[in-house]
């Protein structure tokens, strides 16, 4: 992009330039255009007049004439108490992106509705001021994942004003966590101010983070590293995420209950787990990353199931586990139905 900088397009979404009139126009005449054609009017996607193609990344879509207008004219009603002279260049844009309206092929308002249904969100700002714009418009419920481990402070902090927001509407969240999430204070803190609001439970590993608010619209990551998110509203997804968010509710273990007795002494529920998923062949980074714990700490937690089953070697754990019935997700508590004897343990313990 060397000779097309931000600086050389200094205008705002009320009028494009010449070179981004060009593209913007030709995005909307064949309902999309290749990332490369756009690198040099940056200007568009700073101001979310392209976006990825949520089936091909190579390619941007416009946003519909339609919704600039909307987005201008709500920006506008915000500011016209403080500047009436803005007015009347918003009713020139409102007619400069009209005029593109009749433009729109019944294809390309076609591919328009499905992408409305599943929106790409590149870049932090725009994911915060989607979650923003969702989070006003909800009235009723807001379920969420949250993978990983303890949630550092400021993690909890970022999405504060949006969880009070919604409490004082009287809106209703429930959470889902990792068992590991109970260890941090900033949490508990978090849930304390929150009050009877929100109700959080915690499993042993969850899928990757989720947020659904008053199902109608979620929002799940569309890259590792969190900087792209999908904005979902059709409602085959949505529904089908609902579904997921149910299933693993009910199996889920409410935060202010204990975790079950693993029934076999000196073994934790946390070492049960990790049991399982060594058991089914995952690497120690695999199972830290989904217990939400470090791979040092799991590596510890494996030296005490093996000191703990008298295993020397990895494979002769993996005999142990499956000797002493570990090798299945933990169990409620329930009836004796077998005893088995640890090795060098002289006591038997519930399988």
């Amino acid at each position: 992009m060397a000779g097309h900088r931000t600086e050389d397009h200094p205008h705002g979404a009320d009028r494009l330039c010449d070179a981004g009139d060009r593209v913007y126009s030709r995005a909307v005449r064949r309902g999309r255009v290749a990332r490369e054609d756009a690198e040099r009017v940056p200007c568009l996607l700073e101001l979310a007049l392209l976006h990825p193609d949520p089936d091909d990344m190579d390619w941007l879509v416009p946003t519909s004439p339609q919704e600039v207008m909307t987005r201008l004219l709500r920006g506008v009603y915000d500011e016209v108490t403080a500047s009436h002279g803005r007015v009347g260049s918003a009713v020139a844009a409102v007619e400069w992106y009209a005029g593109l309206g009749g433009r729109v092929q019944a294809s390309a308002a076609s591919a328009e509705g499905a992408g409305a249904a599943i929106r790409v969100l590149d870049g932090l700002s725009r994911i915060q001021a989607a979650m923003d714009e969702a989070t006003e418009a909800c009235t009723t419920e807001v379920l969420t994942v949250q993978p990983g481990g303890i949630r550092r402070e400021d993690e909890l902090t970022e999405g504060l004003h949006r969880a009070l927001a919604l409490r004082g509407r009287g809106v209703r969240m429930r959470d889902l966590y990792t068992h590991v999430a109970r260890h941090g204070q900033g949490l508990l803190n978090y849930l304390e101010l929150m009050g009877d609001t929100v109700e959080a439970r915690t499993l042993d590993e969850v899928i990757d983070r989720l947020i659904l608010f008053d199902r109608t619209v979620a929002f799940i990551p569309a890259n590792s590293d969190r900087t792209m998110a999908l904005e979902l509203r059709h409602p085959a997804l949505v529904g089908y995420l609902l579904t997921v968010f149910e299933r693993l509710w009910r199996l889920a273990i409410p935060l202010t209950a204990p975790l079950p007795d693993t029934g076999i002494e000196g073994i934790s529920h946390r070492e049960q787990s990790i049991a399982a998923l060594l058991a089914e062949g995952h690497q120690d980074a695999v199972i830290a990353e989904r217990l939400g714990i470090s791979v040092r700490t799991c590596r510890a937690h494996i030296a005490r199931l093996s000191e703990t089953l008298g295993a020397a070697s990895r494979t002769q754990l993996g005999v142990r586990i499956a000797q002493v019935g570990l090798d299945g997700p933990p169990r409620p508590a329930g009836p004796q139905v077998a005893s088995v004897i640890l090795p060098d343990r002289g006591s038997p313990t519930a399988r």
